[in-house]
């Protein structure tokens, strides 16, 4: 029967991992992931878990181990942050490349300088392009269902890609929730043995990743792109299939109080749940206003995107992270780009906050939310939009 536990985000992860029975953990700590870690060592030392863990030195190095496990068949799994983040990210590209089904947890954390431990999405949004499928979780319980739902889709044959489940730093990784843990046999029967089709075997050596023309690299990528897109399917099979199961279900963007809104605000990761407190307190004076939570940024959710808009005229959209010396933020960038042939209709307002862990309250959110009514009624403007921010 399942149980309802107090957990921070941290645990959360652990947990999750613990429950998919990984074969291998490689990691190097950092704040704020190192509870993640540190809490699968223990299941590791008391016996708990039965897995390999190698403490490497570097995040280089740890994702370098997840790539030879996972390559020689193991499920496999790790964690890091922000600038460790940053020291394994060539590495993140040979993974998804050589069709890896690595997961890994980012405790999201503003990068430097000027150094910090505090979070935002400024690492999440420099993996856009390494062909990882990117989650992102709002609250504990969805990173515990997000880590184990991911074993499940990257390990189809499918998709046979690595992802990445980000969780706010602090702000989730180290706040202790209510978080309902299944039984492992509902485990067992949601996520069944790893059996990567192509492992490495050393009595059958070959050669993998090795240097490629130019008459070949291209198709290589097309057909990495198309395999990431069509992973999405299976994503939202998989989600069924946990929901049925466990009773909680997912999709990429997730609504609240938005259906039939003309004004929708679009937040991701944590602060979505501060949000909807202000989208309380707006209806209940009447306005129209609803939240979208985007939980799956890659591959991004074009259909998913139409349908929840198919009502609003005014999209705002509240970025953690800055695209330095462009329009605004990844997240409204992105959202622009899908809509343009779909929706020229639709008033758009880009705002960027929440940097370095200065989160907004609720009556900033509501704030939030006037200003970016404001900005797409004027039109949109080469202006980055900052909120809460001095000067």
């Amino acid at each position: 029967m399942s149980k309802r536990v107090p957990l921070e985000g941290s645990f959360a992860a652990a947990e999750a991992a613990r429950m998919a029975d990984v074969d291998v953990i490689a990691a190097y700590p950092i704040t704020p992931q190192s509870h993640i870690i540190e809490r699968l060592a223990d299941f590791v030392a008391n016996g708990e878990l039965n897995a390999a863990y190698i403490p490497v030195e570097s995040e280089h190095s740890a994702m370098s181990a997840c790539w030879g496990a996972s390559g020689a068949g193991a499920r496999t799994f790790t964690a890091t942050a922000s600038q460790g983040f940053f020291l394994m990210h060539e590495v993140l590209y040979f993974v998804a490349g050589m069709r890896l089904p690595v997961v890994m947890t980012v405790a999201n954390r503003a990068v430097g300088p000027p150094t910090n431990i505090w979070g935002d999405h400024s690492d999440a949004m420099s993996a856009r392009d390494t062909g990882w499928i990117q989650i992102f979780a709002a609250n504990n319980q969805e990173i515990f269902d997000f880590v184990l739902s991911c074993f499940r889709f990257c390990e189809d044959p499918r998709v046979l890609l690595p992802a990445m489940v980000h969780l706010d730093g602090f702000t989730l990784s180290h706040v202790v929730e209510p978080v309902i843990l299944p039984e492992q046999e509902e485990v067992n029967r949601f996520l069944p043995k790893y059996q990567h089709p192509y492992v490495y075997d050393t009595d059958k050596p070959m050669s993998y990743g090795i240097v490629m023309s130019p008459d070949t690299y291209a198709e290589v990528k097309k057909a990495q792109d198309i395999t990431l897109r069509e992973s999405k399917e299976v994503i939202l099979q998989a989600w069924k299939e946990f929901g049925d199961i466990f009773g909680r279900y997912y999709s990429p963007i997730e609504g609240y109080r938005s259906q039939g809104a003309k004004t929708l605000l679009m937040s991701t990761g944590a602060l979505s749940e501060t949000a909807k407190v202000a989208i309380d307190r707006k209806r209940d004076r009447g306005e129209d206003v609803g939240l979208l939570t985007l939980h799956l940024w890659r591959p991004f959710p074009f259909q998913e995107l139409y349908e929840a808009l198919k009502d609003a005229e005014t999209l705002i959209v509240f970025d953690r992270s800055i695209s330095l010396g462009g329009p605004g933020g990844p997240i409204i960038s992105e959202v622009k780009s899908a809509l343009f042939d779909r929706r020229r209709d639709i008033k758009f307002a880009g705002l960027v906050g929440a940097l370095c862990g200065r989160n907004p309250s609720v009556e900033q959110f509501e704030e939030i939310i006037d200003r970016g009514r404001e900005i797409a009624e004027k039109g949109s403007s080469e202006v980055l939009e900052t909120i809460g921010i001095r000067g």
